[in-house]
């Protein structure tokens, strides 16, 4: 039987490998290395390292003759069903485009390169879904050229890890082929929320208050020949995701575009055995239109729970798997949150006395206006009182009352610059007149007031006041005393001197 010509030049996924000569030829001369008149070599060059290459014989070829010297790709071919193959060909998805007389196959379908290439990927998932057994396998591979060779004449579908190959050739018992795919990449990033709108919004990692809801992005660069995209994401225990929040788009070039579940991929967020948070199976029939460089974009949210301890980096992880069971680099963001130690104190000669009964706010109002909620963590007769920010919904407090040790923390904030003001002094000392600015850098540092000398706990001091004389105190009373005694000793001696006269 005749296929046609055309097929011989299209660039696609699948290959011919096909003799000089007839089969019947029991013996041939050696044409090329390990190649033979009636056996073929396919040679890979430009292969991708550490991926792994299958090649499939779809069809046995029983005979070939005709090709001129000039070279040209005409002749007659003798074609039959390769074991495996039948289902695919007479009655599966392959029956669009090869058909089957008195048990030889011709093609019958268009032969654009859209469509040839269509069949090889019908074909490979066909061998999948099989699990059809690889003619031969060549990999992980160490070096950029691969070779398959001693190959029994015919047509070949060609796969890589990375994605299925491209090229057809209808005549040479060597074959070499360019690896034109690549593999996938992902990209992760998380949102500063105190740099939206800035260049750097976006970044590696970033610091949360206890309940801030943490933007996430993944952005998986998309390659050709794409097969079974499966995007991983899994986030550390305190990390919780949002109900709803993942949304998926595409964007080639200036294209770009909402991804619809169920009809372009499937969100899984529960039943997963490898701890991730949710993981997104894009359709194949999607991944067939990926181009060269597509993204796809995914973003979601977490929520940084009541649990998180200060200064902890609390990951978010994320990878793709593709093809047969490789995965891209995992990429990784880091999100932390921080304290506020704070002691109130007054000074006792040279020595720090620690002062009960302070009533602070904390506030990211340099005002002190809009204080923050706050949940008291410790018992109510710690010494030290413990606090963290309290998540939405939640009751809280929005003043802190300093115990006898004069020290207490506030946990789970971001860094940014908050403001600590006093509504209440303890008895007997002078109130602040402004608030207590205190600086948390992104690092964890803390700085108060114009002092950028990093310090480990906020000292805030109190003054007593000065005790000054009042009416009807003590001075008086001995002024009033001492003038009786004085008026008393003055009468006396007079009253003496006058008897002396009149004696």
């Amino acid at each position: 039987m005749k296929l046609i010509k055309k097929i011989a030049a299209i660039m696609l996924s699948v290959m011919m490998v096909l003799g000089m000569a007839s089969v019947v030829s029991a013996e041939g001369t050696t044409t090329s290395g390990t190649s033979t008149a009636n056996t073929g070599k396919i040679t890979i060059d430009n292969a991708i390292v550490g991926q792994t290459y299958k090649i499939y014989k779809i069809l046995e070829l029983e005979s070939f003759s005709g090709k001129p010297s000039s070279g040209a790709n005409t002749g007659n071919y003798a074609y039959k069903v390769a074991t495996g193959w039948s289902d695919f060909i007479r009655t599966g998805e392959g029956n669009t485009y090869l058909e089957i007389t008195d048990g030889y196959v011709k093609w019958k379908g268009a032969t654009d390169d859209a469509s040839v290439a269509e069949f090889a990927k019908k074909a490979l998932a066909y061998a999948t879904s099989k699990n059809l057994t690889a003619t031969k396998t060549e990999g992980p591979v160490t070096n950029k050229t691969v070779e398959f060779t001693d190959l029994a004449l015919g047509y070949y579908l060609v796969d890589s890890s990375a994605g299925a190959l491209c090229s057809l050739n209808t005549t040479d018992t060597d074959v070499t082929i360019q690896e034109k795919n690549d593999v996938p990449s992902v990209k992760k990033e998380v949102q500063e929320d105190s740099k939206v709108n800035a260049t750097d919004e976006w970044g590696k990692s970033n610091t949360a208050d206890i309940g801030q809801t943490v933007n996430f992005q993944t952005t998986i660069t998309a390659q050709p020949g794409a097969q079974n995209y499966v995007l991983h994401d899994k986030m550390d225990e305190r990390l919780t995701l949002t109900d709803g929040s993942v949304a998926v788009k595409f964007k080639s070039g200036e294209t770009e575009k909402n991804l619809i579940e169920n009809t372009e991929y499937t969100l899984t967020t529960s039943g997963l055995a490898d701890g991730c948070a949710f993981e997104i199976t894009f359709i194949q029939s999607f991944c067939n239109t990926l181009a060269k460089d597509d993204k796809i974009i995914v973003t979601y949210s977490a929520t940084l729970d009541d649990g998180a301890v200060p200064k902890t980096e609390y990951k978010n992880e994320t990878w793709l798997k593709y093809g047969d069971n490789n995965e891209t680099n995992h990429d990784t963001t880091k999100t932390k949150t921080f304290e506020m130690p704070v002691f109130k104190y007054t000074k006792d000669g040279t020595k720090e006395k620690a002062l009960e009964g302070a009533i602070f706010t904390l506030s990211k109002d340099q005002n002190g206006t809009d204080p923050i909620n706050l949940v008291k963590t410790s018992a109510e007769n710690a010494a030290e009182g413990t606090y963290r920010v309290a998540k939405t919904g939640e009751t809280g407090v929005t003043t802190v009352t300093t115990p006898s040790s004069g020290k207490f923390t506030i946990k789970g904030l971001d860094a940014d610059t908050y403001y600590l003001t006093e509504t209440k002094q303890p008895a007997g000392y002078n109130k602040l007149k402004e608030p207590v600015t205190v600086v948390i850098a992104e690092d964890g540092t803390i700085t108060v007031g114009t002092n950028k000398t990093p310090v480990d706990e906020v000292k805030v001091l109190n003054n007593t006041g000065t005790i000054l004389p009042t009416t009807g105190g003590n001075g008086t009373s001995l002024i009033y005393f001492l003038g009786a005694v004085l008026a008393l000793v003055s009468g006396v001696v007079l009253i003496t001197k006058q008897r002396m006269k009149n004696s």
